[in-house]
């Protein structure tokens, strides 16, 4: 089995699936295969796993450990062994709690500008000015810059993403005063590009100085700010869609939910409760 495991994990890297999806894909099989210890693979036991699973996670946690059972079974031409999902009723706005707002993201830009980062101010605003992915900054090189447009290939796919006349400006400036004349813009002391873990620390290391909660502070939270804003002048979600380099609209709407605020609010006007 553990073979098959291994087999199933390189499948998945010709499918050009990430290397982070790998990785929890694996770590979720092994978890229950440590569960099954050796017993016959059944459809009774992949249920007794799934309720096990209720009980100790939520259900989008669960979702995705399924998702990762599902495929190997597939894989092992095992289809007997599926099981389904849990349905889940998609919440129509975001806790207020895990919504970052425009304000709160001026207040980054301020403590960042206040410690004097330059890279980490024009980082939060490339981000949240352009939509990309974390994973995705990379692809902001000075050649990107100077074109006014970098080119994304991830996954098989390509998408342009345009670089604002404002934050075009502001690179320039940037990579001159660097003098950064090619690759990566945002790179560390020894010339590689930040990776995901060192943008956390840097965001989340502003919290404090910002007057922001810790747990609205991380790059994806950026990208969705971006979507609100766009779509609140724009309304419409099928460029927005492009931009953001959806293949579904459904997954759009998740990123233009505002909190619960609004929908309370409008609730309120209806002045059905006296």
């Amino acid at each position: 089995m553990e073979e098959s495991v291994k087999q199933y994990i390189a499948y998945l890297e010709q499918e050009e699936k990430s290397e982070a999806t790998r990785r929890q894909y694996k770590r979720d099989i092994l978890h229950f295969l440590g569960f099954a210890g050796g017993q016959e693979l059944t459809r009774e036991l992949v249920l007794r796993y799934k309720e096990e699973l209720q009980t100790k996670h939520r259900a989008s946690s669960t979702n995705v450990k399924l998702a990762a059972l599902n495929g190997f079974f597939t894989f092992l031409g095992r289809d007997d062994l599926r099981v389904k999902r849990l349905r889940v009723q998609k919440r129509p706005f975001l806790p207020r709690e895990k919504e970052l707002t425009k304000a709160e993201y001026y207040r980054l830009l301020e403590a960042a500008k206040h410690r004097k980062n330059e890279k980490l101010r024009l980082l939060l605003e490339t981000i949240c000015g352009t939509g990309i992915r974390v994973s995705e900054l990379k692809y902001i090189t000075a050649e990107a810059v100077y074109q006014g447009e970098a080119v994304i290939r991830l996954k098989g796919k390509i998408r342009i993403v345009l670089i604002s006349g404002k934050l075009k400006k502001a690179l320039k400036k940037y990579l001159k005063k660097r003098k950064i004349l090619s690759g990566s813009v945002f790179i560390t002391k020894n010339g590689n590009p930040l990776d995901r873990s060192n943008i956390w620390k840097m965001m989340k290391a502003l919290c404090k100085d910002a007057g922001v909660a810790s747990q609205k502070v991380f790059p994806h939270n950026l990208r969705h700010l971006f979507a609100r804003c766009f779509y609140r002048l724009d309304k419409d979600i099928a460029r927005l869609a492009d931009i953001l380099g959806h293949s579904s609209i459904n997954t759009t709407r998740l990123y233009v939910m505002s909190s619960d605020y609004e929908p309370r609010k409008r609730m309120d006007a209806l002045g059905l409760v006296i």
